[in-house]
């Protein structure tokens, strides 16, 4: 393996994403009138219009995310660039899948619009989230999780990077965890504007409403190149694999280091973010210093890709 696309997830989302490469390529526009035509309203007008507080909202940022990264992915499958493996963060998984071709775009982006309901009304508006805690040794935080446990539900939600590790639960239990994280010496610890506690146990209910829409026949296939799991770190390659790791990343947490050190060791050199913004091209420089990495968002960084692809003899 040489070249691995790794996809982002919620978070990345901006108002205008996907919108120069729409006026710019044909592949891309079907992209967008294929989602369109999926979800019954216009998805594209929310991404290159906004409002911002729409596109913000679990059920639209998800499908969102997912067509602006697939319409970043046509363009470079347009100028031949193909992947040797993938990995997607959290809902990126399913962009990896679909390029994959284990999940049809379409379908996905409806299953993933049902994934964003189901987890949005997983836990009441306010009571749950997320917090991010840098600079801290993983024994330090487990002391972090001790302590904050005492004031209610909080579990480890992400293994991003080393030195940086999301927590999620109950918004008692996040707001000891800044105290206790800034205690213990993290360099910062910070509440995120997410709606809710997503990859933890106070997402189990959800999963389990969510499992019926993997198991309709012929939703899912085997992913024609090795796609990275969330929830073991892993290699999906069958059918039964990649429905088990979808239902678990939803209450499980996200082993993105683990996933990414799994493509080094198997020798990819170059990573490349397919999709808006860079939050996962910054988590690679910790991971895998010694690898090549750049994203793929619009004009300017596809032409800097392509460039970098083309010196290392991938393109």
């Amino acid at each position: 393996m040489k070249l691995a696309f790794v996809f982002p997830g919620q978070g990345s989302q901006y108002v205008g994403m996907g919108l120069e490469f729409f006026r710019q390529y044909a592949e891309v526009r079907e992209v967008f009138a294929k989602a369109d035509a999926a979800l019954g309203f216009s998805l594209s007008d929310l991404c290159f219009q906004g409002p911002k507080e729409e596109l913000q909202k679990t059920v639209n940022t998800q499908p969102a995310v997912l067509t602006a990264s697939i319409a970043s992915l046509a363009v470079l499958l347009a100028h031949g660039v193909r992947p040797d493996a993938g990995a997607g963060h959290s809902l990126g998984e399913y962009t990896a899948l679909v390029a994959a071709g284990s999940i049809d775009f379409k379908a996905a982006v409806k299953i993933v619009r049902r994934r964003g309901q189901l987890m949005q009304e997983a836990v009441p508006l306010g009571s749950g989230g997320m917090v991010a805690v840098l600079g801290l040794r993983s024994e330090r935080t487990e002391t972090v999780l001790s302590i904050a446990r005492e004031a209610g539900v909080i579990e480890a939600a992400n293994y991003n990077c080393p030195g940086q590790v999301v927590l999620a639960g109950e918004m008692p239990a996040l707001e000891a965890a800044v105290a206790a994280a800034k205690a213990a010496g993290a360099k910062k610890s910070v509440i995120l504007p997410v709606s809710g506690p997503f990859h933890s146990s106070l997402m189990r209910r959800a999963s389990e409403i969510f499992e019926p829409e993997l198991t309709i026949k012929g939703v899912i296939k085997k992913p024609e190149f090795p796609v990275v799991a969330n929830a073991t770190g892993n290699y999906v390659k069958t059918v039964p694999e990649v429905r088990g790791a979808l239902v678990r990343q939803i209450y499980s947490p996200v082993l993105w280091e683990d996933g990414i050190r799994r493509l080094v060791q198997d020798g990819v050199k170059f990573f490349m973010e397919v999709g808006p913004g860079k939050v996962l091209t910054g988590l690679l420089k910790r991971i895998a210093p010694e690898a090549a990495c750049c994203n793929v968002e619009d004009t300017a960084s596809l032409n800097a890709a392509l460039e970098v692809l083309r010196h290392a003899g991938l393109a």
